[in-house]
């Protein structure tokens, strides 16, 4: 019987496949950049794709996993340095790859080669080097991938012999992002941007010189300054930092930074969307930072460990001119680097020799290596993928009201001002701040009167309790008063409002008014539930 994770011999199968393609997966981001040059050969019936781990990765962990899920099972690496394949192809060094019989093309798994990684007891360029590309005195890969001449250059002067093995080919990726710019208006409503406001994007590669390992508070710290009507908080972080650490423990790292509001992406892709939509990000020497900067967007260098990279590469030169973040005045940097805009085309030019034609140039490769033609159509590409993420406020807030203008801010466990209400999701796991919190914001619920009652005889401090209902939110007070109402606003601030008007005296203090935001202004209308009965 065959191996389940190999098809069936020709005679059993439905499709009459021609060749055998070996993607060869050292880690979930080596997955990733695997996945989308795939998609290049993935749809033609003539070929059949075989996917393998040599376990070489630190990261391995997780690989199985993830490719599972998208229903691909793994060959074993000792089934598939015995088989014959048609093809083999890979979007990083390590491992036995000298072992595979077949052609081998190795592509980047980022923004080209750049970072220093040590073999064989030298501090060398991963992938341009010679423990990387060399096995006893041969060329492993028949196909070196580069995206830009620069690249060559070095490889010449690190290795020359695989030098006759390169071929530039374009970024692939680079070339994604650039043609789903169109759809940017898509991809920020996804993630919440309302008119007016900034979209921060957040990206750390690993390792302890990153963004996240050099300051894994930053993006709370970044969630508790911005203003939440002013900016939305996206943190991309690269799967080798789950990976390291377990997804357990790094959730648990992340959860002040999500408390106070900062959307954690969920899948490995997400970022993709995310750069095409952001407003600025705020990075390190990986290679997201260097894609967002070639999409033109301002960033803001949070780690910038320039002896990490090859000084000759493209990522040294934007580590070198590209502004750092200090640690003070947080969101007046972040505006500033927006409002002044910034011009790295000479850097970013080193990106892509091929702009617009990677799809192209490496089916061309893959093609000529099976030894037919490609198919007549030519090749695509796809849109990324439409984030269908949950986007929240802070659980926990501060809320100073003025009229009917309010000012929001993320609330930790500290003291906060006087005039400033407390609101505190239930979902917030710091009881602390729940009973101390002037109003209460609960989930949907099957009976929301009885919660909102049974709500605010527990929490004697709570002013107000309030909750979503099938149309808008309903909202309860101390003194009786049942109230519902519709807004597209913040809703968790108008309990707030209504209770600065009666505290003002005002007469209409449950009529409908306009609240406004740093950003924002929206309408809310009140009806009044039932005015005079207590909430027992």
């Amino acid at each position: 019987m065959p191996s389940p994770s190999i098809p069936v011999p020709p005679r059993w199968r439905t499709v009459s496949t021609e060749r055998t393609l070996l993607a060869v997966v050292h880690n979930v981001t080596a997955a990733t950049r695997l996945l989308d040059v795939l998609s290049l050969f993935a749809g033609d019936p003539r070929i059949q794709t075989v996917f393998t781990c040599p376990g070489s990765s630190a990261f391995t962990r997780g690989t199985e996993e993830f490719l599972s899920a998208r229903g691909i099972p793994l060959l074993p690496w000792p089934e598939a340095i015995r088989t014959e394949f048609d093809w083999a192809l890979a979007a990083s060094y390590g491992g036995d790859l000298h072992e595979l019989r077949a052609p081998l093309t190795v592509v980047p798994h980022g923004m080209g080669y750049n970072k220093y990684l040590a073999a064989e007891n030298q501090n060398v360029v991963f992938g341009l080097s010679t423990p990387w590309l060399m096995h006893e005195g041969q060329v492993v890969p028949t196909h070196v991938v580069l995206s830009h001449e620069e690249q060559l250059h070095r490889l010449r002067l690190a290795c020359p012999p695989a030098a006759e093995r390169a071929v530039v080919a374009g970024d692939p990726i680079l070339d994604r992002l650039q043609a789903n710019l169109p759809l940017r208006e898509t991809y920020r409503q996804a993630f919440g941007v309302q008119p007016g406001q900034r979209l921060v994007v957040l990206s750390s590669t690993w390792g302890p010189e990153s963004l996240f390992g050099h300051d894994p508070d930053l993006p709370r710290r970044i969630g508790s300054t911005l203003d939440p009507d002013a900016y939305r908080i996206v943190l991309a972080l690269h799967p080798n930092i789950g990976q390291g650490h377990f997804r357990w423990q790094l959730e648990t790292w992340l959860a002040e930074s999500r408390r106070a509001g900062v959307l954690v992406l969920p899948d490995e892709k997400l970022w993709q969307p995310a750069l095409v939509a952001a407003d600025v990000t705020i990075g390190d020497h990986g290679s997201v930072t260097f894609y967002s900067a070639c999409l033109g967007t301002p960033i803001l260098l949070a780690a910038a460990p320039e002896d990490t990279v090859d000084p000759a590469s493209p990522i040294a030169g934007l580590l070198h001119s590209a502004p750092r973040l200090s640690p003070d005045n947080l969101a007046d940097q972040i505006e500033q680097v927006i409002t002044r805009g910034q011009d790295y085309s000479h850097i970013t030019a080193l990106a892509s020799s091929a702009p617009g034609k990677s799809a192209e140039l490496l089916r061309d490769i893959g093609y000529e290596v099976l030894g037919f033609p490609p198919p007549p159509h030519p090749s695509t590409t796809n849109a990324l993928p439409i984030p269908q993420v949950q986007i929240g406020n802070p659980s926990a807030q501060r809320i100073r009201v003025t009229g009917t203008h309010v000012e929001r801010s993320a609330a930790g466990s500290h003291s906060y001002p006087d005039d400033a209400h407390l609101v505190v999701s239930v979902l917030d796991s710091d009881l602390t701040l729940l009973e101390r919190a002037h109003v209460v914001v609960g989930p949907a619920t099957l009976a929301p009167e009885q919660w909102i009652a049974a709500t605010l005889r527990a929490l004697p401090g709570a002013l107000w309790a309030v909750c979503p209902v099938q149309h808008g939110w309903l909202a309860g007070n101390r003194g009786g008063t049942l109230v519902q109402y519709l807004t597209d606003g913040p809703a968790e601030a108008v309990p707030s409002v209504l209770h600065h008007r009666a505290s003002n005296g005002a007469a209409a203090s449950l009529e409908d008014f306009l609240l406004t935001t740093s950003k924002t202004s929206s309408s809310v209308k009140v009806t009044v539930v039932d005015p005079g009965r207590a909430l027992r």
